[in-house]
């Protein structure tokens, strides 16, 4: 996706074709959530905010790394799913033809749920840069701490539910089982963004 206009891009991800898809469309919400906390904590300097100048400096350089992961998970995510869209045409004339297709597929599934279950760790580290800012970001642009966290619970979301679908074509029980349980520890960040934009929220009119 680097350097493609984001209305190409857009087009693409609207069209028939394979990738990207849901997964590469979360990777691109974490990558905007990042821009966002990177945009707060630059609006939270200079000489008004000499008291915490360290802090936003930290905060911007991390979100904007993880924005930088995030756009490259972008199309980690669609290359991903291309090869289990790959997987999924080989021959199947013969049972040595099937074998092997099905034996691509499982693999192609695996390697599939390895992208958004990095967008789904990468959101939960966003979601914890936007809740610092709740407080200590500057009052102006505090809305976009929750827009932040809203499209970082929106990736996580989308991640945990590409995780699954990851899983349940899973034929091998382990390795079902082991999406299954990254799934679910993905899960119980999930109301975290919720509980970010609510505090932003009931803050309204008092800053």
């Amino acid at each position: 996706m680097k350097g493609q206009p984001i209305d190409e891009w857009l087009g693409e991800l609207g069209s028939r074709t394979p990738a990207p898809g849901g997964g590469a469309a979360a990777a691109l919400a974490a990558a905007t959530a990042a821009s966002l906390v990177s945009m707060v904590a630059e609006y939270t300097t200079g000489e008004r905010w000499a008291d915490r100048s360290e802090q936003m400096e930290a905060t911007g350089a991390e979100a904007r790394r993880l924005g930088e992961r995030a756009l490259e998970l972008v199309d980690d995510d669609a290359a991903a799913f291309a090869q289990v869209s790959e997987a999924y045409s080989m021959p199947k004339e013969t049972e040595a033809e099937e074998a092997a297709r099905q034996s691509a597929i499982q693999a192609a599934l695996v390697a599939a749920a390895d992208p958004p279950r990095q967008v789904g760790e990468l959101a939960i580290e966003l979601m914890e840069l936007a809740g610092g800012l709740v407080e200590s970001g500057n009052p102006n642009v505090v809305s976009d701490v929750a827009v932040a966290a809203s499209l970082a619970g929106a990736a996580l979301e989308s991640a945990v539910v590409n995780v699954e679908v990851n899983a349940a074509a899973l034929a091998n029980p382990d390795q079902r089982a082991e999406l299954e349980r990254v799934a679910a520890s993905l899960q119980k960040s999930v109301a975290r963004a919720a509980a970010i934009s609510a505090e932003v929220r009931a803050g309204l009119g008092s800053r």
